[in-house]
């Protein structure tokens, strides 16, 4: 920008139209240089006021561009007060000259030197970014505005055009524009624009400038700090770039960060402007380039989330919605194609992780291909390993936004994201991750909060943590790059064995046979079974994945007594689809050790799950024979007591009531003759089966008494030991004889047992199994006549389940 003859963008509209566009350039061009000139001596207003002779309110005025041009003894006072060289007092005095009425033409004003003059600052030539960095700056003026802002031209820091095609983000626009309305703020109105790479930060910056325009005349300037970069621009170019950019000569910018900081503030403390500082790297960078007050508003857009930056309007941008995401691919590609393909749309969305980046990049493809269907795109980019290949067209690129973050990430917390890759949850705490990065839990939680300060790991709960799909890509193709295959093979195996222990542990206190001997577990102890519940539930896709790592490599012994521990447990989850799974693999695993009795066992627990979980009940029937056999040949009676219990479900489930009925009898009989505490249990369920038969049969009367002495004996287990699992047993007996007096059409009788079984399931921990209670209470009480009770107790049961949040997610892989 030629010194004096740049654009601004931050003068004050109030001088007369009668001053015409050259006195207001003028003005402007005054006002800037007396500014500089006085931060520069290091004066306050007060102190060159008095200095030189002049009246605090006046020069003011002069500073803020609202007197035409002072006359040429003033400008002489004010040169002398300020100690400035003859070249430097002339050059102020024609700055005020042209703001002058037109007929005065005083020459300049001569003021002796005082002071050596000060060395120029080099210039920097209009649009260039700094040194090396090959960035591009870029800010706006709004033409046709009264005062210099409208008068001045093109600035060298106009905002970039404003993208047509803009999507979503209603309530973030909202917000900025609620906090951008009032007119004279209590503090400057600063927002910083954080997220993960990709989002659209910047986009959503410039969309949100180019709309409050209107209502800040002074003009819109951007900035682009270029924090990503090797060499990020320093906050003192920045300045020197802004108060350019506001008009100010070269030879007027001061030389110190802080010089020209204070500069800035002067300028724009009235000036209604908007400030789009973007891709800022750090703090450090940014404080500087913040007004102290005035109307101003700046937005910051980073990839961090600047945690000591204080005093700010934090705007966290996360993913589109998936109607977001639609919505942008109809607005870039075309509504028409993409209407007539829903559901390759909607996968297309989900493959991009609905981030804008990626959402952009595959509508312009679409757009580059206009023969190519959606569900094409969706087929190749199904393929993970070509995936963030293709993400990349032109100048758009996925890999590379998140190569910039990556690299400026210290060592240590590289390997932390590295290792993110291999969870298998969709979310993780820091206690999972840590068994992967071999760093203690507190050091794992300290690395990953880096990595959510810099964007690259989300925050999903206060103690759990997210790996946007897409990063999670990047953080494999790193991990497979930068790590030898042998030592990954070890940190499976060693974070496995690390996640089995653990899961083992939780899982056997749900064994009525386990001893609470917390001292004798591998690992850290369960300190309580909530504890232990919430754990297994919520960490299943990492647990699933070590048990499927450790069939895969020949670790058989671990699976089957992994298995064997979660047994008691999956009776409090009926309908988790994933114990087929866990059985079916140590099914395979005792065959592989030859082990026969545990085979019989496996069996077993994989008949139980198709009988109870999947309502498979031939195939459960089939397994339970088979269960059966292999009890017998190993002389297992508690075994033939158990496939012969399951036997008989599946049957009743088939409503073959007399076979049932006498399967259940053959194996109380089976149970009877071991003495142990899951054989009681047995002769439980076993009676429970048969009276449930009865009901089935027409009945009813001859179930309730066969439920009572049901009820009664699950009521001795749980005084016996009181375990989640007794009470579980004494819940559902009571719930089964509500259904056998709601058989009866005895409704009072039956809401007496529906609440002794609530009861029970409250002392449990409230398992999924409850809401059937729930229902066939409010049943109950319809029947009597309070529906509006009915209603209550089911909205409140409603209301107190959901808030418990819902059932983890399946795996990822």
């Amino acid at each position: 920008m030629a010194a004096g003859g740049g654009t601004g963008a931050g003068a004050d509209t109030e001088a007369g139209p009668e001053a015409g566009t050259e006195a207001s350039a003028g003005t402007g061009e005054f006002s800037r240089l007396l500014a500089g000139h006085r931060v520069a001596a290091g004066l306050t207003q007060e102190e060159l006021a008095a200095a030189a002779g002049v009246s605090l309110r006046a020069l003011g005025d002069m500073e803020r561009g609202r007197t035409r041009g002072p006359q040429r003894r003033t400008v002489r006072a004010l040169a002398r007060a300020l100690g400035l060289d003859e070249a430097r007092a002339q050059a102020l005095d024609r700055a005020a000259q042209s703001g002058r009425p037109r007929g005065l033409r005083p020459g300049p004003a001569r003021v002796p030197a005082q002071a050596a003059p000060r060395d120029p600052l080099p210039q920097t030539p209009a649009g260039s970014g700094p040194a090396g960095t090959g960035e591009a700056v870029a800010g706006q003026v709004v033409p046709g505005q009264a005062g210099l802002a409208g008068e001045r031209g093109q600035s060298a820091l106009a905002l970039p055009r404003d993208i047509a095609d803009f999507t979503a983000r209603e309530d973030a626009l909202a917000a900025l524009a609620g906090l951008a309305a009032g007119e004279r703020p209590a503090h400057p109105r600063v927002v910083l624009i954080s997220g993960q790479p990709g989002l659209g930060k910047t986009a959503f910056a410039l969309h949100a400038a180019h709309t409050l325009a209107p209502r800040f005349p002074d003009g819109q300037l951007s900035v682009d700090l270029a924090g990503m970069s090797a060499q990020p621009l320093t906050a003192r170019d920045a300045l020197g770039q802004v108060l350019r950019a506001l008009g100010v000569e070269d030879a007027a910018v001061p030389a110190g960060t802080e010089e020209r900081a204070g500069l800035y503030r002067a300028l724009v403390r009235d000036r209604r402007l908007v400030l789009v500082l973007d891709n800022a790297a750090d703090e450090g960078q940014v404080r500087p380039l913040l007004p102290g007050s005035g109307p101003a508003v700046t937005i910051v857009t980073s990839r961090n989330v600047l945690p000591g930056l204080e005093s700010v309007h934090r705007l966290s941008l996360d993913v589109l919605a998936p109607a977001e995401a639609a919505a942008l691919l109809a607005r870039i590609a075309g509504r028409e194609r993409i209407e007539a393909a829903p559901d390759a749309t909607a996968e297309l969305a989900r493959l991009c992780g609905y981030l804008p980046l990626a959402l952009r990049i595959a509508g312009q493809r679409l757009v580059a291909r206009p023969q190519q269907p959606v569900a094409q795109l969706v087929r190749q980019l199904a393929a993970e390993e070509n995936r963030l290949d293709l993400l990349e067209t032109g100048d758009l690129a996925v890999r590379p936004a998140f190569e910039l973050s990556y690299r400026r990430l210290p060592v240590e917390a590289r390997l932390v994201l590295r290792r993110c890759a291999l969870t298998a949850g969709a979310d993780f705490t820091a206690a999972v991750a840590a068994a992967y990065t071999g760093r203690s839990e507190a050091r794992t939680e300290l690395l990953l909060e880096q990595l959510v300060d810099a964007g690259l790991l989300q925050p999903a709960t206060p103690d759990r943590y997210r790996l946007h799909d897409l990063v999670r890509l990047y953080a494999a193709e790193r991990l497979a790059a930068e790590e030898p295959a042998e030592e990954l093979a070890e940190v499976r195996s060693r974070a496995g064995r690390r996640i089995l222990d653990r899961a083992t542990a939780y899982g056997l206190r749900f064994d009525p046979e386990h001893e609470k001997d917390d001292a004798a577990v591998t690992g850290r102890a369960p300190a309580h079974l909530t504890e232990a519940a919430h754990w297994l539930e919520y960490e299943h896709p990492e647990w699933l994945a070590a048990l499927h790592q450790a069939q895969q490599s020949g670790r058989y012994r671990e699976v089957v007594d992994t298995a064997e521990a979660m047994h008691w447990f999956s009776d409090r989850l009926l309908s988790w689809g994933i114990w087929a799974e866990v059985f079916q693999l140590s099914v395979d695993a005792a065959r592989a050790l030859g082990d026969r009795r545990a085979e019989a066992v496996h069996v077993n627990y994989l008949a139980w799950t198709y009988v109870t979980c999947l309502h498979r009940y031939q195939r459960g029937i089939e397994l339970a024979g088979e269960g059966l056999e292999l009890a017998k040949e190993v002389g297992d009676r508690e075994q033939q007591g158990w496939a012969l219990t399951y036997l008989a479900s599946g049957l009743r489930y088939l409503r073959r009531h007399r076979e049932a009925t006498e399967a259940f009898h053959r194996a109380a009989d089976a149970f009877a003759d071991v003495d142990s505490r899951s054989a009681r249990i047995g002769r439980l369920v076993t009676l429970r089966g048969a009276a449930n038969c009865l009901r089935e049969s027409g009945r009813a009367e001859e179930a309730v008494d066969s439920r009572r002495r049901a009820l009664a004996g699950a009521l001795e287990l749980v005084e016996r030991w009181s375990s989640p699992l007794m009470h579980l047993l004494a819940a559902m007996t009571a719930h089964e004889l509500g259904l056998d007096r709601a058989a009866l059409r005895r409704w009072p009788a039956a809401e007496k047992a529906y609440r002794q079984a609530l009861v029970h399931y409250e002392a449990v921990g409230r398992p999924d199994s409850m809401t059937k209670t729930l229902t066939e209470l409010g049943t109950a009480l319809i029947e009597q006549g309070r529906a509006e009770e009915a209603r209550e107790l089911l909205t409140e049961a409603l209301t107190d389940l959901s808030a418990d949040g819902p059932r983890p997610g399946p795996p990822r892989h």
